[in-house]
């Protein structure tokens, strides 16, 4: 029975004035993540947030008390987002200043690094958008934390270009640990492709050209990505939920979403993964890209 990863990724940069049931002080995020680990998730993604203004705030020492706050009840792979600028805004933030921290320190084995720019803007409000920017040098600062403290790119994949880049980079010598290809899928949002079967066909046949055997998930944003998990197990690829990822202003909580997709997943065929076999299947991709822990 093919071992299914899930992911739940708790709340995202939205604040709760666009997603309202999503956890922000440090406590609430700590009991969503356990409590979407007890559901079936191994991998649980979070973004930081400043209380007393409810906006995100990247700080290490924050997400140091997420993770250990997390791995104190339950073993399960925690990583953080990055920061980026306001759409449309020119970048002036060090950008992976927090996860070299945490990588110093241990605490991650996952690290965002998005391998390419893509405009943003909702089909709801056209009036409005900008560009999610990952310039060359903060993909090669990502790259090089990955490489130095031995920590997964996790990559996510709005259009075709960035699975070419990301693929490439992380084949330069020595090799990074194996990335993850996270194909993201909108209904919401103008980029990308909605979630549909014939649109992750053509994710993954890029995807053999340039990274073949390597592990994938389907996500989102703004999207429900439930009716594309039976196709995704078949093909034998992994699923990631959650507020962060649903139809803005959804009224589900992170522990339905992910019992959703356990059943969904059972229902494919599939077994939710545990954490001990997310990583066991990591380090074989290691060993087989010619990667040594360091």
């Amino acid at each position: 029975m093919a071992k299914i990863w899930i992911e739940a990724a708790l709340n995202g940069p939205w604040t709760r004035a666009r997603q309202p049931g999503i956890p922000v002080a440090v406590e609430d995020i700590v009991a969503d993540g356990i409590a979407a680990a007890d559901a079936g998730a191994a991998i649980i993604h979070a973004h930081a947030y400043d209380v007393t203004t409810g906006q995100q705030k990247d700080d290490w020492e924050i997400y140091a008390r997420i993770i250990e706050g997390i791995r104190a009840k339950v073993d399960v792979i925690v990583y953080p987002t990055i920061p980026s600028p306001a759409l449309g805004q020119e970048q002036t933030i060090n950008r992976f200043g927090h996860t070299a921290e945490l990588a110093k320190r241990g605490l991650i084995e996952w690290a965002v690094i998005d391998p390419g720019s893509v405009h943003f803007a909702r089909f709801e409000d056209l009036t409005h958008g900008g560009i999610y920017q990952n310039p060359h040098a903060d993909i090669l600062e990502g790259m090089r934390i990955s490489r130095e403290h031995n920590v997964h790119p996790s990559y996510a994949i709005y259009e075709p270009g960035f699975t070419r880049l990301g693929a490439a980079l992380a084949s330069v010598s020595p090799p990074s640990p194996t990335p993850i290809y996270r194909f993201m899928f909108s209904d919401e949002f103008a980029w990308g492709f909605p979630p549909r079967p014939a649109y992750l066909d053509a994710h993954l046949e890029l995807l053999a050209e340039c990274a073949l055997g390597a592990p994938w998930m389907i996500a989102g944003l703004g999207v429900d990505i439930t009716s594309l998990i039976p196709h995704a197990v078949a093909k034998g690829g992994h699923v990631r939920v959650g507020l962060e990822d649903i139809n803005w202003g959804s009224k589900q909580t992170n522990t339905a979403l992910v019992k959703d997709a356990v059943r969904c997943v059972r229902d494919a065929g599939g077994e939710p993964a545990s954490v001990a076999e997310v990583r066991a299947a990591l380090k074989a991709c290691d060993s087989a890209r010619g990667r040594k822990r360091v």
